[in-house]
């Protein structure tokens, strides 16, 4: 594993390629919308049809001129019906009646088609918060995903580029006289388009005066960016197209910030534009002193080694994983009649990691519940106590060892039975856990039934993760490989959860010698105490991930990758189903009305806990 390189001087200079995406490349949608007036709204307050209930912001003409390379390529022109009259002052504008857009299509229909036409285009429009918000606002309404392309604004970027003696006004009229634009804008939305198209080809003219080489550039000019970040930019020169992760450090050599990405100079590039737009990372920014990296095979080596940097260097301008073992258990305590505990340090029969107190504390609560363990604190020798067995126990929730009422061995069936729910050997408890809360639901407590379905849901979420994780912690040793796209294979050696080494095989180049000289030299790893064996969970959360997508192919493993066929991640609709309903439920419990009650989602049924094991099949 290679050790972070400094930039020891700049490369020599980039092509007009390598610095982006080229401005002849890029494809630009400019276009232009006609409205009834008024910027885009919100949903309807009268709680109406928001596809039929009129609006004074419906649009009524949209215009679209696709160019590229200073070519035209496309057009999209159409009238759109509003669904209400068109207000005089705006007829004297644009010249469009109510009458003209009686017979044209709605938005609906219009909405996808056009949002095609843009795919994979920059979108730029004279004042393009003013169209650009519109179209977005259709999309919210009519259901459409906006697909939140680049923008450019070319009334922003003449303000940029042009002085005041050139341009006293930034108008579209008047800047179509300026760079004597083809079409005279007349508040038609293709003539305005094309007006627009001629005056973005004359401010490309006037940017490279500004430093703009590339499409990035085109779109950080827009955005105000500081001195800091703008007189540190050559700390990207040194930095390689490759994927991997790159370290800011600071005045005294110290870590300010760890990222990754697919593309190390382009990603480190951006944090000296206006892209950049995170406060913290621009003070970040401006005490950087120079950029380490360290390129990877691919983009799983760069997550594990973005983790294991932000735990061993906790710098202070990230903001998660900083911390990998830092978190909450529940463990079994070591006594005779063993009781549910919050702990720091993970045993085998652990639950969790919690990233919260109170939450492994709603988790003791549950799988008390579930387990029918004692909640009680004390210590109790093992013959059993001599006090006097509380409510619970008359209650049925509890044997009352603390009485002398129950002996070790009747208590040890509870707690084979506690491990057994852990270990995904039985999900007796959570199914008991779910009756409970349909009996609740049933008398009309519905408050409570909501706390037990939510504090179920979090136990069953915690139980599926644990056992999905301690799958990959409890073998030895596991070599995987997916296909890099190109023909070749990425390939991962994994041991007791953690990554012991990465490599890839090129197109063409057998697999197999690459993964035995990868085992060769692959990182010992001595297993821990914990149902991960140590690992940190997040960096096993890492690896689970990238195996579990598809196409990737098991090569090797000592042990079987499985699941447990009755474990928690049977419950996973369940759990999605609660959780949903937890989501919609009205504000604090006392505020809620009692008469609908709580969802209660039904339990897994016998097809979804079906055996779970991983395919195991070479590249």
């Amino acid at each position: 594993m290679d050790a972070p390189r400094p930039v020891t001087g700049p490369d020599p200079q980039l092509t007009f390629a390598e610095l982006g995406t080229p401005l002849h490349a890029a494809t630009f949608v400019v276009l232009d919308l006609e409205t009834t007036g008024g910027p885009p709204a919100g949903p309807d307050p009268t709680g109406t049809d928001p596809l039929a209930a009129p609006r004074p912001d419906a649009i009524t003409e949209i215009g679209a001129v696709k160019v590229r390379g200073g070519e035209v390529v496309g057009e999209y022109a159409t009238l759109v019906d509003p669904g209400m009259a068109v207000p005089p002052q705006i007829v004297a504008l644009t010249g469009i009646t109510t009458a003209m857009i009686s017979d044209a299509p709605r938005l609906a229909a219009v909405l996808p088609g056009f949002l095609e036409f843009c795919a994979g285009a920059v979108v730029v429009a004279h004042n393009a918060p003013f169209d650009v918000g519109h179209l977005r606002a259709a999309c919210r309404r009519h259901g459409s995903a906006w697909p939140r392309p680049p923008v450019v604004c070319t009334a922003r970027l003449a303000r940029k580029v042009l002085t005041r003696d050139e341009a006293p006004s930034c108008r579209l009229s008047a800047l179509a006289v300026l760079f004597r634009a083809a079409t005279r804008p007349v508040h038609r939305a293709l003539d305005d388009a094309r007006a627009t198209v001629d005056v973005l080809h004359g401010l490309l003219e006037r940017v490279g005066g500004h430093g703009v080489s590339s499409l990035e550039d085109l779109l950080a000019l827009q955005v105000e960016v500081t001195p800091a970040q703008r007189g540190k930019r050559h700390l990207a020169d040194a930095v390689p197209h490759a994927a991997g992760v790159y370290l800011f450090r600071g005045p005294a050599d110290e870590v300010l910030y760890v990222g990754t990405s697919n593309d190390l100079r382009r990603r480190v590039r951006s944090y000296f534009t206006g892209s950049e737009k995170r406060a913290r990372v621009r003070d970040m920014v401006g005490l950087a002193e120079r950029v380490d990296w360290v390129e990877c095979a691919h983009a799983l080596e760069a997550e594990v080694r973005e983790l294991r940097l932000l735990a061993g260097h906790a710098p202070r301008y990230n903001r998660r994983s900083r911390y990998p073992h830092r978190g909450w258990w529940v463990a079994l305590t070591d006594e005779p009649f063993p009781r549910w505990s919050v702990v720091r340090t993970p045993r085998d029969d652990a639950v969790g990691p919690f990233g919260r107190r109170p939450d492994a504390v709603r988790a003791v609560e549950a799988l008390a519940d579930a387990s029918r363990l004692r909640p009680c604190t004390q210590r109790i020798p093992a013959r059993g106590g001599r006090g006097s067995p509380c409510a619970l126990h008359g209650m049925g929730r509890c044997g009352a060892p603390c009485a002398g009422l129950q002996s070790t061995e009747d208590y040890s069936l509870a707690v084979a039975g506690a491990l057994a729910l852990v270990h995904g050997g039985s999900d007796d408890g959570l199914v008991a856990l779910r009756e409970k809360v349909a009996t609740l639901a049933a008398g009309e407590r519905f408050d409570d039934a909501a706390t037990h379905r939510d504090r179920l849901a979090e136990l069953a979420g915690a139980l599926a993760r644990v056992q999905r994780l301690s799958a990959i912690a409890c073998a030895e040793e596991l070599i995987a490989a997916r296909p890099d796209g190109t023909g070749g294979w990425e390939l991962a050696v994994v041991r007791h959860g953690r990554l012991a080494a990465a490599g890839t095989a090129r197109r063409g180049v057998p697999p197999m010698p690459v993964v035995d000289a990868l085992v060769s030299s692959a990182e010992t790893v001595r297993p821990a105490p914990g149902p991960l064996r140590g690992a940190p969970p997040e960096e096993v959360a890492v690896i689970t991930r990238w195996l579990e997508r598809p196409g990737t192919r098991m090569v090797r493993t000592t042990t079987p990758w499985a699941v447990p066929a009755r474990g928690a991640g049977a419950w996973s609709g369940w759990v999605s189903q609660a959780r949903e309903a937890g989501r919609g439920a009205p504000g604090p419990a006392a505020d809620r009305e009692p008469a609908p009650g709580p969802r209660v989602p039904a339990g897994p049924t016998p097809a979804d806990r079906g055996p779970r094991r991983r395919p195991r099949e070479p590249p």
